[in-house]
């Protein structure tokens, strides 16, 4: 008996040694530990191997060739995952690729380099992809206006904004914050770099970034944005030509008429919205729908699509997860208020009884963007000051997932399209 474990022993070692076998990583609700499995994913590339997403199978599953070190780090990091041999791998990759079901492979090839854009100084709130990103164990640079301004955006294949306000009016917080040290010293800063790289306000230099921004995307960037990171970037876009801040935020008025003087189709996203002149409520504008959302917290639920893996690879790829049905979450911007959405826009992920979209992608010249409403997929009304969310109490978040689709998304290797 003890002959026969040795020769069946000294087989597998053998074929494991001539690459025999696979290491699959299972991300339907087998897996232990979804968000840890991305970051096994981002480890394996930045070590120079391929993965096989495989797309609608069994939750979005990865795919890798056996590797001792590979199945180390699985352990290390408490994830899911099964030894299988060739003849199974080949078997998954023919059942995945088989014309008449919604499945196919996409190979991830290279590490996408990541910038977080995020103030230096401390806020009184975290962020999602932040919280993701660190607890996956994959690494970011974190830059802002100043590194913008001086062109190191391209360095990046990837960019996340924070929670931001790309209109110059700090968030629209100046009703509830105004006396806080925070809010206090974040105008003082933001009003110093203003005038540091030559703007006479904070508005000028926050449209000037998002241009760039924008002309990243359009020279083949990954964009990602949640929260008032979103809309905001699209309204400063709109307004390009005219003055929407009250005197609280830059020291004059806006103008009477901002509203008949904005440009939509400086906009990637949105169309045709109202914007929110009053200065003391916080809100930008119609765009979000928190203010008029009448959805009971048990209640709040938001579906994804199911896109074809095959012809509707993109959004296919932004929405595996283990489950379609997501509990939605709130923040300065909660939802997008499908009406002022454009045509071109892709809706992967709404509310439709509330005529509302959660998770919306498109394209704008060689790059890409992706907007998802909320503050953090696992705190439902996050608050000024709470405690940062522990994603270890959090292991399965079917929103977080989202988030961390987008960060390997820019590793898949092109296909060309399909006529």
């Amino acid at each position: 008996m003890k002959r026969i474990f040795l020769i069946c022993f000294i087989c597998i070692v053998g074929l494991q040694s001539a690459g025999a076998f696979g290491l699959f990583i299972p991300m339907d609700n087998t897996q232990k530990n979804h968000l840890k499995a991305y970051g096994l994913t981002y480890w394996v590339l930045q070590h120079d191997m391929e993965v096989q997403w495989l797309l609608n199978y069994r939750g979005g599953s990865f795919l890798i060739e056996f590797n001792q070190s590979i199945k180390q780090e699985c352990e290390i990091r408490g994830i899911s995952y099964e030894i299988i041999p060739d003849v199974k791998v080949q078997a998954i990759i023919s059942e995945v690729s088989a014309p008449d079901v919604n499945m196919d492979v996409v190979k991830l090839e290279k590490a996408p380099k990541i910038a977080v854009y995020s103030p230096k100084d401390k806020l009184p709130w975290d962020d999602a992809v932040t919280l993701a990103l660190t607890y996956a164990e994959i690494p970011y640079d974190v830059i802002y206006d100043g590194e913008i301004i001086q062109g190191e955006l391209s360095k990046y294949d990837w960019l996340h904004l924070h929670h931001e306000d790309f209109t110059g009016q700090y968030g629209k917080f100046y009703a509830a914050y105004r006396n806080a040290p925070w809010y206090i010293e974040q105008v003082k800063n933001a009003e110093a770099q203003a005038k540091q790289y030559g703007f006479n306000k904070v508005s000028e230099l926050k449209l000037y970034v998002a241009k760039t921004i924008k002309a990243y995307i359009a020279n083949g960037g990954f964009l990602f944005a949640m929260c008032s990171g979103t809309d905001s970037f699209d309204i400063a876009l709109a307004a390009e030509n005219t003055d929407i801040c009250e005197s609280m935020f830059d020291g004059d008025p806006a103008e009477p008429d901002a509203q008949s003087k904005l440009n939509y189709d400086n906009c990637i996203a949105f169309r045709n919205f109202t914007l929110v002149t009053n200065p003391y409520e916080y809100e930008f504008s119609n765009i979000d729908a928190t203010n008029n959302r009448r959805i009971q917290d048990n209640e709040d639920y938001f579906t994804l699509f199911e896109f074809s893996a095959k012809w509707d690879p993109v959004p296919a790829m932004l929405c595996q997860n283990h489950t379609n049905i997501v509990r939605g979450f709130m923040g300065q911007t909660t939802s997008f208020n499908k009406d002022v959405i454009k045509p071109s826009t892709v809706i992967m992920g709404e509310l439709q009884s509330a005529n509302e979209a959660r998770y919306i992608h498109g394209t704008h010249g060689k790059g890409t963007w992706t907007f998802y409403a909320g503050h953090d997929p696992e705190d439902y009304r996050h608050y000024v000051g709470d405690q940062h969310t522990n994603l270890d109490n959090h292991k399965n978040s079917a929103g977080y997932r989202l988030i961390l689709n987008n960060v390997l998304f820019p590793a898949a290797k092109k296909k060309k399209q399909k006529t």
